[in-house]
């Protein structure tokens, strides 16, 4: 760290990830206190019958970790950001930004207010479609549908986190792009050694990685009747565990593969790696599922509860090694040219 840090100015701009960060959440927090607000004040329509949905386990339960992991990822984004800038410009270019804060702030509430008022009710409108007595229910019928619902549902949250990541890379764009021309003569290599890129490419993919895992989890069991029977506790475990748990594997594969020579985080080549090892995850799991099962039934080999257990815990493995090793091997893909 060069001695212009010590300086208030540069002290500030080495804050910038961590307050893009807080900033985020924040304004997150207080759009969606204000919405919750207007939907059950006394006055509004239906505001009791949301309070009565609200009340209930099987809706506060996904609301609540659903709204939480996208905060979580878009901080991770925002401080991504952040850090990406201090790296490329250094802190002396960034501490002469004009107010990067209050013009972050200001881009993502318009990012949001766009996606409230023009996307939600896109995809809201195209959800009515699946639904009892909508257009495609009528041509498709009950069969069809039971399979087409939980794909539209992750493309949903697929088309959703597209809109996430890019929302949150705009209002950093147009907090960072004044001084541009001055970013060339001063380097990155200021930046306090205890701030690792490595640590945010983890951060970054980890987030998107668990992301994806809640959302296809959800759309899932919209398709299935597993978490039908669930009660408060058993929810909380349910939405709890797996996204904790593919967090910490991703985390730990993107730190492996990221590896400590990383110079800068290029926050969308980890949000890149992180979608390819989910799917290469994800389609492993299946193939190695299906081939166990054929050869199980083959051999007769589900005849008891504890080969089931046996069959769910070889699963389990299996899906931990596959996340350790194939995060890890796309991080290092995609960040290779950069080591």
């Amino acid at each position: 760290m060069t001695a212009t840090s010590s300086h208030p100015q540069a002290r500030q701009a080495l804050r910038l990830p961590r307050d893009f960060a807080l900033i985020t959440v924040a304004i997150d927090a207080v759009m969606v206190l204000v919405n919750m607000a207007l939907q059950l004040w006394p006055d509004s329509p239906n505001a009791e019958q949301l309070r009565s949905a609200y009340a209930l386990p099987g809706v506060w339960v996904p609301m609540v970790f659903s709204i939480g992991m996208a905060w979580v990822l878009a901080a991770a984004l925002a401080w991504s950001h952040g850090r990406n800038a201090l790296e490329k410009r250094g802190v002396d270019s960034v501490a002469r930004l004009p107010q990067p804060r209050v013009r972050y702030g200001a881009a993502y509430v318009v990012v949001l207010l766009l996606n409230f008022y023009a996307l939600s009710p896109l995809l809201y409108d195209l959800q009515l479609l699946f639904m009892p007595g909508g257009r495609l229910h009528e041509s498709l019928g009950d069969t069809s549908m039971r399979a087409a619902m939980p794909v539209f549902m992750f493309l949903q949250s697929v088309a959703q986190l597209i809109v996430l990541v890019l929302g949150v890379w705009v209002a950093a764009w147009f907090a960072l792009r004044a001084g541009r021309a001055d970013a060339s003569d001063t380097r990155g290599d200021d930046v306090p050694a205890g701030s690792s890129p490595r640590r945010a490419v983890a951060l970054v993919g980890a987030s998107v990685f668990a992301s994806l895992q809640m959302w296809s989890g959800a759309a899932l069991s919209r398709w299935s009747s597993v978490s039908q029977g669930l009660d408060g506790a058993g929810l909380l475990v349910a939405w709890v565990v797996p996204p904790l748990a593919a967090f910490a594997l991703a985390f730990w594969g993107g730190w492996l593969g990221a590896t400590a020579g990383l110079s800068r985080v290029r926050p969308f080549r980890a949000v890149a790696a992180s979608v390819l090892a989910f799917a290469l995850v994800q389609i492993g799991c299946i193939a190695i599922a299906l081939a166990w099962l054929a050869l199980a039934v083959w051999l007769h080999g589900f005849n008891s509860a504890g080969s089931l257990v046996g069959f769910a815990l070889a699963l389990v493995l299996v899906y931990t090694l596959l996340a350790v090793l194939l995060t890890r091997a796309a991080t290092r893909g995609f960040y290779r040219r950069y080591l």
